[in-house]
């Protein structure tokens, strides 16, 4: 049976977590000279706002990947992780060639963090991008209506509750029908009250706003919900409930488990090697739902996964 953990040591231990994966050598690679040996040439387009107020924070901006030979391409909005409270999207931009070069053009963004913030103001920030993105993206070439959400760790979560609780996305005009699809990495599907307080505070009401398991109701766009094999406590369970739930709501949902992974080298990996399994199981996903010419490059086996 698996131990209980209190808040306090969930909160560490994310913490910890959000530490070792920001300071990993993997986030100093240059992201326009990444691993990716994709065919396609790319160009990267930073530092655009997606919140053009006057008081717009530093954080509200996001960055692209594009691929330049490819028209009416399919898109992934990554969402970074870093527990709420630490993290850019720079520290991650080494993903973005990965998928560019291989005909998906990226959105990497950035949000407000806690303490300076706590819940919404955070999923108001994805959500502001998303609906940049949606009204821009196909200026650059992209696709509006193939527009991927996804993010690893408090970035799954926020992935999650973007395609989950429409409350944020309707604040922009926006609906859940115009995320094409969600691909949450690691992430965190309910919010317990005392979890990391200085993110989410210790109100029941709040807490059920940012769960997106709460949210659930058969109107979602299809997941494919991905985790490790030795993620963090409890991960694998609520990965499980959250497809679980998603299924008896009818709506579409796949669940993989990475095997020789942790909370944090899912993601280094990922930013590393395109032929990462994480990495392939996203490219067929994102190639099925899109109908786009994604061709993923040569792998090992896929490894043993629970595809619904």
């Amino acid at each position: 049976m698996q131990r209980s953990r209190s808040p306090r040591h969930s909160r560490l231990l994310l913490v910890g977590i959000a530490i070792a994966a920001v300071s990993s050598p993997a986030r100093a690679r240059d992201e326009a000279a990444g691993p990716a040996s994709g065919p396609h040439p790319i160009r990267v387009l930073r530092d655009i706002a997606y919140n053009d107020a006057p008081d717009a924070d530093p954080k509200q901006k996001l960055d692209l990947y594009l691929p330049t030979d490819v028209k009416r391409f399919p898109v992934l909005f990554f969402v970074h992780g870093g527990a709420w409270t630490i993290g850019d999207r720079r520290m991650f931009g080494s993903l973005g060639p990965v998928f560019a070069r291989n005909g998906i053009g990226v959105v990497m963004i950035s949000y407000r963090l806690s303490p300076k913030v706590k819940h919404p103001a955070h999923i108001e920030d994805v959500a502001r991008a998303f609906a940049w993105t949606h009204a821009h993206i196909n200026e650059y070439g992209g696709r509006a209506d193939r527009i991927f959400v996804s993010g690893q760790s408090a970035g799954g979560h926020l992935a999650a509750l973007l395609a989950t609780n429409e409350r944020y996305l309707a604040a922009h005009g926006k609906s859940l029908r115009d995320i094409r699809a969600a691909i949450p990495i690691s992430g965190v599907y309910r919010i317990r009250p005392g979890f990391l307080k200085n993110a989410f505070g210790d109100d029941l009401e709040m807490c059920v706003d940012a769960s997106p398991l709460d949210h659930v109701g058969g109107d979602e766009p299809p997941f494919s919900v991905i985790f490790a094999d030795r993620d963090m406590p409890g991960c694998d369970v609520m990965s499980r409930r959250f497809v679980a739930t998603l299924e008896a709501k009818r709506s579409k949902a796949e669940i993989h488990e990475i095997p020789g992974r942790n909370h944090v080298s899912i993601m280094m990996k990922m930013m590393v090697d395109e032929t990462d399994p994480t990495v392939q199981a996203m490219f067929r996903f994102i190639a099925r739902h899109s109908e786009a010419e994604v061709q993923p490059p040569a792998a090992e086996p896929a490894p043993a996964s629970t595809g619904r």
